[in-house]
């Protein structure tokens, strides 16, 4: 068994502010991805406005929190907030989906690219392959906060984490940070440069995601106001199955006049 690190959530707090390890790599997660798609723009020499990048990533962040939370409301918790209505707006206290943000940001996304006549395939190739930098350092604020964490193991790197317990669990959230952001950016960021048509990186991101979601939900400790919600599958999967069949399908379905890129 491996002993959790004690680790301080907090990095400063004054008064009542504070600043914490989990919104810092929200940050660092936005201006990686931010600096990697201009220079995206710059080396494919791509004529995309600097404003329009600009005012696209404003959008892309507020699109971004408010599917996650709508998204956490309605596939989670619903129930709760029926109840409590005005606990929507409360989310420092946690409760953000990420299959909601990706269909906010998606929507948005399309609806910005068509408003400016961009290619809406070609924005999301330029953007989804520097999404896994989030991710991964999403995970890591997770393990900082000693949240998310996995069930029960006997296994040597099992660890005990606060308020989950006296009993080894497995460090699910370094899985996906393995995974879902080192794995799932190297894939990414080699097959950018090659002659694929447009969008293909963005349906492999779909899908490639889903699939390493699915896998380490099994390692996973479900939501404990859902549990399981089908058999043996957790609400997780059950999102990830549908998005890696939305990926495969609009990998087949996308129109055809998209040239490689």
């Amino acid at each position: 068994m491996l002993t959790y690190p004690s680790l301080n959530p907090t990095i400063v707090k004054l008064g009542p502010l504070e600043m914490r390890w989990y919104g810092v790599m929200y940050v660092l997660g936005f201006l990686s991805s931010y600096f990697l798609v201009r220079y995206q723009i710059r080396k494919k020499g791509l004529h995309i406005d600097i404003h329009f990048v600009n005012d696209l990533f404003f959008f892309l962040i507020i699109s971004l929190i408010i599917g996650a939370r709508l998204g956490y409301v309605i596939f989670y918790n619903l129930p709760f907030y029926l109840s409590h209505p005005l606990k929507l707006l409360a989310i420092w206290e946690g409760g953000m989906s990420f299959h909601g943000g990706v269909i906010g940001v998606i929507f948005s996304g399309s609806m910005y690219a068509k408003r400016h006549g961009v290619n809406f395939w070609e924005l999301a190739d330029l953007i989804v392959v520097t999404a896994p930098i989030g991710l991964g350092l999403g995970r890591l604020g997770n393990f900082i906060n000693a949240e998310l964490y996995g069930r029960v193991t006997n296994l040597p790197w099992g660890m005990v984490f606060p308020s989950a317990g006296d009993f080894p669990r497995h460090p699910s959230q370094l899985y996906e940070f393995f995974l879902e952001g080192v794995l799932l950016f190297a894939i990414l960021w080699w097959i950018k440069d090659l002659p694929l048509k447009k969008g293909t990186p963005f349906c492999l991101f779909l899908f490639l995601y889903s699939i390493f979601r699915f896998f380490v939900e099994f390692f996973r400790e479900p939501d404990p106001q859902l549990g399981f919600v089908f058999s043996f599958l957790t609400m997780g999967q059950i999102l990830c199955l549908l998005m890696a069949i939305g990926g495969l399908a609009l990998l087949y379905f996308r129109p055809n006049n998209q040239e490689t890129t």
